[in-house]
């Protein structure tokens, strides 16, 4: 089995890494490791670990089973412990009121979807490993940029005729296809239309891109950053406004590796080989004129 095919397992199951080293009983770092191509050559009993993991029945045998049936089996599995959540505290108020359960903890991680959909349709926030973290309307620069961005993404997906579509926020993402995250970048690239439902987007987006703000800037360029590392998101591009910079993390290639784009260089995209490029200086300069207000 290679890499590449265990990379793609990996992705049609919607697996988180940690998930997958739960199931396969390696440490979280090996998994990220092998899968993210930092590890050139991996172990026999490694692979063989990841590859039993991921096929239970054996290759052969999960080609006749269906995509709803894997899933279920890897929730039954009870073998490995859950691993320790990284735990947010903002400002808001400390409980979130439930939906059927009382309301939930938001410092100890134990909110639910049912809980995020219970919130007010005024509220922003996200779920992020069963902690609801809200963040305050975005300004009139940072949705510009946002929109920006995406018209660049759907001119040229328009151009080519593709297939894959571009969003703003807000739109739900069930990054992790669990009931504990439910996130809303500021804008996705999804290029698999399977994954797209009319109420959210089901598992990782092929590009994200968030606009840095006061209320969102760790949240973005730490925790997310992981976050998308983990369930697979192929590109990710941090956008700093006052900086005017822009991060890019070509996952596939360069795992936490990053290309810093100044003063309005243009940003080639990555999961299209470099052929669409977005201008910066112009999205910079539409912008312009709110610097003295």
């Amino acid at each position: 089995m290679t890499i590449e095919e265990l990379k793609k397992r990996k992705k049609e199951l919607g697996l988180t890494y940690e998930k997958l080293a739960r199931l396969s009983g390696l440490p979280v770092s090996t998994v990220q490791k092998v899968l993210g191509g930092i590890t050139k050559s991996p172990r026999y009993d490694t692979l063989t670990a990841l590859e039993a993991a991921m096929w239970p029945d054996g290759p052969e045998a999960e080609e006749n089973k269906t995509a709803s049936k894997i899933t279920v089996s890897y929730t039954d599995v009870k073998k490995f412990p859950e691993p320790e959540k990284v735990v947010l505290r903002d400002s808001a108020s400390e409980y979130i009121p439930g939906s059927g359960t009382g309301g939930c903890s938001r410092g100890t991680g134990g909110c639910t979807l049912n809980d995020y959909y219970a919130l007010p349709d005024d509220r922003r926030a996200e779920l992020i490993d069963g902690v609801i973290c809200d963040f305050a309307a975005q300004g009139v620069i940072h949705q510009i940029i946002a929109d920006e961005i995406r018209d660049s993404f759907s001119g040229f997906i328009k151009k080519k005729n593709g297939k894959c579509i571009a969003l703003t926020s807000p739109v739900d993402v069930q990054l992790d296809m669990d009931n504990k995250t439910m996130l809303q970048p500021d804008v996705i690239v999804v290029c698999d239309r399977g994954r797209i439902r009319p109420e959210k987007i089901n598992g990782a987006p092929d590009l994200v891109a968030e606009v840095l703000s006061e209320s969102t800037k760790s949240r973005d360029m730490l925790l997310k950053l992981h976050k998308y590392y983990d369930a697979g998101v192929r590109e990710y591009w941090i956008v700093d406004p006052d900086k005017k910079t822009v991060m890019v993390y070509n996952f596939d290639n360069c795992g936490f590796d990053c290309d810093i784009y100044t003063a309005g260089e243009p940003v080639p995209v990555g999961i299209w080989g470099g052929e669409c490029i977005v201008d910066f200086a112009q999205i910079f300069e539409s912008i312009s004129f709110l610097d003295e207000k």
